[in-house]
């Protein structure tokens, strides 16, 4: 099942050309994942107090296909691709309407606030995966 988190494109998510940056459609998907993740029912905050872990980005494949412009109306479109103990896989495209955008894989870890790997307490990770997995 999707996930999907609209959003507008801003003066200052462009560049001198009057395009997205490229680094900008990060922080869109990053927005998409937080969104996302709230929305399944996980409070990263409390996450962080109760649990001790936080969510990083391990790897990031990005392809930039259309360039996106100021005023736009965008959706990030989120996916997950696999869940294991520690690790989450998502494909996170962005589009104008049906024109894909920008298309990215992540991998991201569960971490101790610390830094270590750990993995993901069963009731959490439920709630990524469900009965799907």
């Amino acid at each position: 099942m999707s996930h999907i988190h609209t959003l507008r494109v801003y003066y200052e998510d462009t560049d001198l050309a009057g395009i997205v940056y490229y680094a900008n459609y990060l922080k869109f998907i990053e927005r998409a994942r937080t969104e996302w993740v709230r929305e399944i029912g996980i409070d990263q905050t409390r996450l962080k107090q109760e649990h001790n872990l936080v969510f990083a980005v391990r790897r990031v494949e990005a392809d930039f296909a259309k360039a996106a412009r100021f005023d736009d109306q965008l959706s990030v479109r989120t996916d997950l691709l696999t869940a294991s103990g520690a690790r989450l896989s998502l494909q996170q495209d962005v589009l104008r309407g049906d024109d894909l955008l920008f298309s990215s894989k992540v991998m991201l870890v569960c971490l101790t606030e610390a830094g270590r790997p750990t993995r993901l307490p069963a009731e959490i990770r439920h709630l990524f995966v469900g009965d799907t997995q």
